[in-house]
């Protein structure tokens, strides 16, 4: 029989910090909405990886390689 992880509960924070967290959230949330709007991409991090999101997101590539520079010649 498989028992359940425990999921621990979440920290309790002090009120600073709770302002200070709730604006950071509504501050990415602004800067991703906008992002959007314009048909920017943004760069997402998602099961341990940099992800590219967005319409005009440039092609990955290959892993490691960096994208949207061009190197000096």
């Amino acid at each position: 029989m498989k028992i359940p992880a425990q999921v621990p509960p979440p920290p309790v924070l002090s009120q600073d910090t709770q302002a200070m967290l709730d604006s950071l959230q509504l501050a990415v949330t602004k800067t991703l909405d906008r992002k959007r709007r314009l048909g920017h991409y943004a760069v997402q991090w998602v099961d341990g990886a940099p992800v590219l999101v967005g319409e005009d997101a440039p092609d990955a590539g290959t892993p490691g390689e960096t994208v949207g520079h061009k190197s000096a010649a």
